[in-house]
């Protein structure tokens, strides 16, 4: 598995790992140093760590005389700590809808914008600067395919493009709701909605959609390495991924590329859990992290679109629109509805279950 698709995880089954909290074990690290000289941050982990430590952790230590120290733990022990009232987290850094479900349960407080010294408030992209959460950075879930399998000049240009066999022979693949969420916005996309009329999503009507291209599905992938494999390997010719997985994925030269056209706009964000004892730290950290000067230097290797307008400059050119010098998640994309997902993921996966085993 390449470890760029860990901060994503979030993203899976939020309904049954938000079930499983209760009997999820909540310790996961105790703090040995005054709280005054550390900040404890829960993260993915793995690669993620290893880039932000050099390009952030390490330099807000230097700046600031606190120490990151970060931890990773599933949503699940996220829920279990909270619960037993026994939270050691000053910052949880985690997909923009797991921090919502925290937040509706009133586990987060209030990000306190008005006392950010690093970063001005204004220059965060609006769109993912909320009440309890603000982002960390920005990709997508994009129209991915085989450059072996689609010549060139008959890339898909849109969803409808996407779901016309008769264009562009082959297989595809779609996101399981094992993933976190399927898509239904595609499948309305393909059938002629626009972006801006996407919600509510009427999910009779996207299943309908989906039906047409069921046969043409092997398998709805519930990871991001399974998406990515079966698109590399050419058992799909075309398929939904997330950006950032399919830019890992060519690094290491795998014949793929993008259709940015209607993508869906995802988010990793910052938040301060309920009751923790170390607010000021949390807040310089979330400051520090957001300001033009640390979301150019980190982004620039992770490869990701900075929430901090002023750091667009920075990011890599493959991420931006050159006609309008904005990310493509503005210039081509549409803002993913968690509010709405949140009301709905139960229903939706009620309906997705017999869909899926339907004949």
């Amino acid at each position: 598995m390449n470890k760029l698709q860990t901060p994503f995880r979030a993203r899976r089954n939020l309904t049954l790992s938000l079930a499983s909290a209760a009997v999820a074990p909540f310790t996961i690290w105790t703090r040995h140093a005054s709280a005054a000289t550390q900040v404890v941050v829960r993260t993915p982990g793995g690669v993620f760590d290893d880039i932000k430590r050099e390009t952030v952790y390490d330099p807000f230590k230097k700046e600031t005389g606190i120490e990151v120290v970060p931890v990773a733990a599933t949503i699940a022990k996220l829920m279990a700590m909270m619960k037993s009232g026994q939270n050691e987290l000053d910052v949880i850094d985690t997909g923009d809808n797991a921090l919502l479900e925290l937040e509706r349960l009133n586990y987060m407080q209030p990000i306190p914008y008005n006392d950010f010294k690093y970063t001005n408030p204004n220059d965060i992209d609006a769109a993912v600067r909320r009440k309890f959460q603000v982002g960390s950075f920005i990709y997508a879930m994009v129209m991915a395919y085989n450059t072996k399998a689609v010549k060139p000049g008959s890339e898909p240009k849109s969803w409808a493009d996407f779901w016309d066999v008769n264009k562009i022979p082959g297989r595809r693949t779609l996101a399981d709701m094992a993933s976190g969420s399927v898509g239904l916005e595609y499948a309305l996309l393909a059938d002629g909605v626009p972006m801006d009329k996407l919600y509510p999503i009427d999910i009779d009507r996207a299943l309908k959609v989906m039906s047409r291209i069921r046969s043409q599905i092997p398998k709805f992938w519930d990871t991001g390495a399974l998406s990515s494999t079966m698109l590399t390997n050419g058992e799909v010719v075309m398929g939904s991924l997330w950006s950032t997985r399919v830019h890992a994925a060519m690094a290491e030269g795998a014949p793929l590329g993008i259709s940015w056209n209607q993508n869906a706009l995802l988010v990793q964000s910052y938040g301060i859990p309920a009751g923790t004892k170390n607010v000021e730290a949390a807040r310089k950290y979330i400051d520090y992290a957001s300001s033009p000067e640390v979301q150019s230097r980190w982004l620039t290797k992770y490869k990701a679109i900075p929430v901090n307008v002023k750091s667009y400059g920075a990011a890599s050119k493959d991420l931006m629109d050159p006609s309008t010098g904005t990310p493509w998640t503005k210039s081509k994309g549409f803002m993913l509805d968690i509010e709405w997902w949140a009301n709905n993921r139960t229903k939706v996966s009620d309906a997705w279950s017999k869909w899926i085993v339907a004949k």
